[in-house]
């Protein structure tokens, strides 16, 4: 699923006045440091301070994880986690180191589920 509308809505809403700052550049010392250490550089500049890129974070869920569900990952861990668990969640969010703007861009499902079994493997986040 993408939520490049309600990103783009949110935005609108921050440049005409209506949003301040401060509510939209709200993410917490833990998304911070996980951006740090577990997330990849895009060439997207902030849209808020535009003083750096984002940094894309990809969360994980899901009940199979067990210990790691919720837990940052780059995107190689992602594509060997795909390999070992049958289905789980990954939510991508979007961080600004500087002015800690944060905003939920994507999510889908990886896993190994119905590769085995000849299914069709499912791509969406509600089943």
């Amino acid at each position: 699923m993408d939520y490049a509308l309600q990103r783009r809505a949110l935005l609108a809403e921050v440049y005409s006045g209506r949003v301040g700052t401060m509510e939209v550049c709200d993410a917490s010392p833990y998304l911070l440091r996980a951006a740090k250490f577990h997330g990849q550089p895009t060439d997207v500049q902030c849209p808020v301070c535009r003083k750096e890129p984002l940094t894309l974070v990809s969360w994980i869920y899901g009940d199979e994880l067990k210990h790691a569900s919720g837990s940052a990952r780059a995107p190689e861990e992602l594509a060997k986690l795909a390999n070992l668990y049958e289905e789980f969640t990954v939510y991508a969010v979007e961080v600004c180191r500087t002015c800690s703007w944060n905003h939920l861009v994507q999510s889908y499902v990886l896993g190994t589920r119905g590769l085995r079994s000849g299914k069709p493997r499912r791509r969406t986040v509600a089943e």
